[in-house]
């Protein structure tokens, strides 16, 4: 005869975490494969996230193209476009912040994180996961828009290694933005206030730097603030890389070694909002 416990004696299951490098990385993988198969269920999300980008390749360089000038080189498409294509794959690389700020917003809001919660698995992994599904779309985008840029006019003139260095460059300091999106989207309250809140700062960030026109038309007391700027050194490096850099590089430490200067923002944006993100995504799953 079978005697039946009391609901009190049994109590909840415990669960226990796996623990190490190597769970923690395939945890992130399968949250990664998770989120990347939900981009593919709605196409819309990879669609829109081109358009912008592609828009407002066409609409400087035709449009306001021909008004900007670069010193020591005459106005026109031609020269501009050369010019302006390393800050448009800088904004298109950290304007992903909204998606992973959104995404990270929705998943919380819809209570996928108390699920993630009754798992053996990573803390870690859920952001983890979400960021590299971002830099897999964010690298889709990327090649898209290089497409497109070669249409209009755009050239790679110092080498394929060195174009790929660029890419490199470039998905880096995309992935080290995400983790700025993650922490958005764990710190406010729906979808929406994440994509505002993940967007409103991105503008200053990047028209106050040397993406669209030269520091040097900027006011004197605002061309330090541009310099420094970690999106200016992003910039500045890939224009090099891609050997688009047009009249004399400024004489000021961080264009003189941009890329240098562009990996070290990486690594410490990076290290610091990741661990900012990972202790808020604990508190908030209790």
């Amino acid at each position: 005869m079978t005697t039946a416990l009391p609901d009190a004696a049994i109590g909840p299951v415990p669960v226990t975490r796996r623990r190490g490098a190597a769970a923690t990385l395939h945890d992130s993988w399968v949250v990664a494969k998770r989120n990347l198969r939900r981009m593919t269920r709605i196409p819309e999300i990879v669609v829109f996230g081109l358009m912008q980008p592609v828009m407002f390749v066409l609409l400087f360089s035709y449009v306001m193209g021909g008004a900007i000038v670069i010193p020591g080189a005459p106005p026109g498409h031609d020269v501009y476009i050369q010019y302006l294509m390393a800050g448009i794959f800088a904004q298109t690389v950290t304007f992903a912040v909204a998606g992973a700020s959104a995404g990270i917003a929705e998943d919380m809001t819809k209570g996928l994180v108390d699920r993630f919660r009754s798992l053996p698995m990573s803390r870690a992994a859920v952001l983890t996961g979400r960021t590299l599904a971002d830099l897999v779309q964010t690298a889709f985008t990327v090649v898209v828009l290089a497409l497109v840029a070669l249409l209009v006019g755009w050239r790679i003139h110092d080498g394929f290694l060195n174009a790929l260095a660029a890419f490199g460059l470039l998905l880096m300091v995309g992935y080290a933005f995400s983790w700025i999106g993650a922490l958005i989207g764990l710190s406010v309250r729906s979808p929406e206030a994440a994509t505002s809140a993940g967007l409103i700062w991105l503008f200053p960030l990047t028209f106050i730097s040397n993406a669209f026109v030269p520091v040097s038309s900027m006011p004197g007391w605002l061309q330090p603030i541009a310099y420094w700027n970690p999106f200016s050194s992003t910039v500045q490096a890939c224009r090099s890389l891609f050997g688009n850099q047009i009249g004399p590089v400024p004489d000021v430490w961080p264009m003189q070694h941009a890329v240098l200067v562009s990996v070290g923002w990486s690594v410490l944006i990076t290290v610091v909002f990741s661990w900012l993100s990972v202790r808020k995504y604990r508190r908030a799953a209790g």
